[in-house]
């Protein structure tokens, strides 16, 4: 399971928007020390969640993550109740879109599996056999997240109750499936249940006339569109709304009848597109002056940052509303504001350097893939030392605000 910003629509954006990441045969950065050249291609196949298990890897950076699912599983086990239950003999798919590399994903199937073959106990019924589907881009770290998986169960493990309560064991069957969730990527009628956790805000592409400058909705001075002008958010919210009814639109040809999805995105509760919230905070505050302080610097220029915007929309719950209605394929079981959290998860709250190393590799987790392949990793480690910095001198106001609002929807097919 991925978590608040994910990389799963990075793959359309890499082959959408040469401009953003200036990767169309161009250099990663100003600095002569930096000046590799990569084509379009093979930035899509390179971008993802950090990878591995170092300071700043998604693995380490993802305790948030899984608190944030956990408070929301009664609202997936009520979206499974509504999953209608089909011959035994039919294996059961569940497929998790946005899945990266962590054990979250792995803990969700196992509750996803567990709920669902209790419902065929239930009815007097053995369950079905499980087949698991991990999706996220083709560059993501799928040897971490298969490392992490128990070994399938074989038919010494005993009954299917026994099998659910081993920790040694999975009973499902599991595979990757690379690519972007803004595309076809499974046969149709194929998928009984699909999770989505903290993806969908992120969008296929920043939309091209925020980098233009003759455009009114130009982003002149910032790299994401808290606190923008109003033309500038609205053409976020229109992408936001083409990828959601793209998104919809190939879930509806790949779940079976009586399926069901559960989909949780960062939100917000405003009304107003340009207050993003939590991200607004993240993205548009000590991230935006770390931007600043390197144009400052004179070790970036104005267009270098200008061309850089964070492809990330929280939406409100009528921005989803609307496209769920007129895609008319799913009817909507629930659909609310959901109050995750703090982003933020460390050991000693009063610890303010810890503070600010925790943002800055969170941010760095999520973003870091992108700010590389725009300035290079040389003046990306600058860029994030500053935000580790700000974010350190402001830890109590972050600790007190940094606040996460998602968008959870419940959605079964008509």
């Amino acid at each position: 399971m991925s978590f608040l910003f994910t990389t799963h629509s990075i793959n359309s954006l890499c082959s959408q928007t040469k401009h953003t990441l200036e990767t169309n045969m161009a250099p990663l950065g100003d600095n002569k020390d930096n000046n590799v050249v990569v084509s379009n291609l093979k930035l899509e196949r390179m971008l993802s969640m950090k990878g591995g298990k170092g300071e700043a890897s998604y693995v380490n950076n993802s305790q948030a993550q899984a608190q944030h699912a956990r408070s929301m599983l009664h609202l997936l086990r009520d979206t499974l109740d509504k999953v209608q239950l089909n011959s035994p003999e039919i294996p059961f798919v569940i497929a998790d879109l946005g899945c990266s590399c962590g054990s979250n994903t792995i803990f969700i199937i196992d509750v996803i599996v567990e709920h669902m073959s209790k419902r065929y106990e239930a009815e007097g019924q053995e369950p079905p056999e499980f087949s698991a589907f991990f999706s996220d881009l083709p560059s993501n770290d799928f040897n971490t997240l298969f490392q992490l998986l128990p070994p399938l169960a074989n038919n010494g493990c005993g009954s299917m109750e026994e099998c659910l309560a081993s920790n040694s064991h999975r009973n499902y069957f599991a595979a990757g499936v690379p690519g972007s969730f803004y595309r076809r990527l499974f046969p149709a009628r194929s998928v009984d249940v699909f999770y989505s956790a903290f993806s969908l805000h992120w969008l296929s592409q920043v939309p091209e006339i925020v980098l233009d400058k003759r455009s009114t909705a130009y982003n002149k001075g910032k790299i994401y569109i808290h606190g923008a002008n109003e033309s500038t958010a609205n053409a976020y919210r229109k992408q936001f709304q083409t990828d959601l009814a793209y998104f919809l639109g190939s879930r509806s040809k790949e779940m079976k009848r009586g399926g069901s999805m559960f989909l949780a995105c960062l939100g917000r509760t405003s009304v107003d597109p340009t207050d993003q919230g939590g991200a607004g905070l993240l993205f548009g505050t000590h991230f935006q002056d770390a931007w600043d302080d390197l144009v400052q610097e004179g070790l970036i220029t104005n267009d270098k940052r200008d061309n850089f915007n964070i492809p990330v929309y929280a939406p409100s719950i009528q921005d989803f509303k609307e496209v769920v209605e007129a895609n008319g394929s799913f009817k909507i079981n629930n659909l609310q504001v959901f109050r995750g959290g703090s982003p933020l998860v460390v050991s000693h709250p009063d610890d303010a350097a810890e503070i600010g190393r925790a943002l800055a590799n969170s941010c760095r987790s999520v973003s870091g893939v992108l700010v590389d392949a725009h300035i290079g990793e040389q003046l990306s480690d600058e860029l994030f030392t500053r935000v580790e910095d700000r974010a350190t001198r402001h830890a109590k106001e972050l600790l007190q605000n940094l606040q996460f609002f998602h968008i959870v929807a419940s959605l079964s097919l008509l």
